[in-house]
């Protein structure tokens, strides 16, 4: 079989979930409202929380590094997936492929990390809340948010490096909504299943390691709830760790469906629609559940725009 040799500066095809919908345009704004959704609710999460001095706590400090993944993590993937429907255009090269792996790969893997960290934040804030700034002083905080940065980039430059490295058969069509590791292995024309066996310990790694982090911590924080004596704070509590717990299925499950999951259970249909829900729809909805609903993070909302954006001046 020929070999299609990339490194002479061709380039890949991105087929993805909008050439194969039934319906392009209409899924086509769908992701441009998602996506812009996503710039503006995390925008002005990461306006407040740096503008609000009060807001300058351990918790407030990761909602922003997750924020500030999330506009990033949307943005590698979003434009170029509209602009190459809009334009009719969806080559990429074989560079700016190893490159969006790469940021992708490090933006999910740095969120996965995040939001472990971020469950254990909760759990010491409900479960031990006078050592709360012991437990969470700011430089654990900053140790938290160094180590999942750092983590997720040297894991991501390793998958990138190793999978670009192997020599790709005469076919250049990804058909995939972005350059990622499972849909570029099926292009290569060598074996593959060591490495795909590398792939799937390193996801039960940054996945299910983290996944299991968060469920044992808010299981924790479910038993030291149920027996608060104020109803109202039971209420409370239960309706901010169940909303938690949907938007940290979302994202792992569908991370997981594709970095854990065999070979064989992956199609191009289904990797398609699992890919959105971790780089468009969780981006989208992370900023309205964890913070937007958060009354101090409403209130100090409208304290920045008021000083900064529109500020009121006094009558002459």
């Amino acid at each position: 079989m020929d070999l299609w040799n990339s490194t002479l500066g061709n380039g890949f095809i991105l087929l993805g979930i909008l050439n194969g919908s039934g319906s392009p345009e209409l899924l086509c704004v769908t992701i441009t409202v998602l996506y812009i959704l996503a710039l503006t609710s995390n925008g002005l999460l990461l306006l407040v929380l740096t503008m609000d001095i009060q807001l300058h706590v351990p918790m407030y400090l990761l909602l922003r590094q997750l924020s500030l993944i999330d506009l990033l993590f949307t943005s590698v993937v979003t434009p170029k997936a509209v602009m190459d429907f809009v334009f009719r255009d969806n080559t990429i090269s074989f560079g700016g492929c190893a490159l969006q792996m790469f940021l992708a790969l490090t933006m999910g893997g740095t969120e996965d990390l995040l939001l472990a960290f971020m469950a254990y934040d909760r759990y010491v804030a409900i479960c031990h809340p006078l050592n709360y700034m012991i437990y969470m002083r700011p430089r654990v905080c900053w140790l938290m948010v160094t180590t999942s940065w750092i983590l997720a980039s040297l894991s991501a430059f390793g998958h990138t490096m190793y999978t670009m490295h192997f020599p790709f058969c005469f076919s250049w069509e990804i058909r995939h909504l972005l350059c990622e590791i499972p849909p570029l292995l099926k292009l290569a024309c060598e074996d593959t299943s060591r490495y795909e066996l590398f792939v799937y310990v390193t996801g039960v790694t940054f996945l299910l390691l983290p996944l299991s982090a968060i469920v044992t911590s808010y299981t924790l924080i479910l038993f030291t709830v149920l027996h608060m004596p104020s109803n109202e704070g039971k209420k409370k509590a239960l309706i901010t760790c169940s909303s938690h717990m949907v938007v940290v299925g979302m994202f792992y499950g569908a991370a997981t469906s594709m970095y854990v999951l065999p070979s064989s259970f992956h199609n191009p249909k289904q990797d398609n629609i699992i890919s959105v829900f971790y780089t468009i729809v969780t981006p989208a909805l992370n900023p309205l559940i964890y913070s937007l609903r958060n009354k101090e993070v409403t209130v100090a909302l409208r304290r920045v725009l008021g000083k900064y954006i529109w500020p009121v001046h006094p009558s002459t």
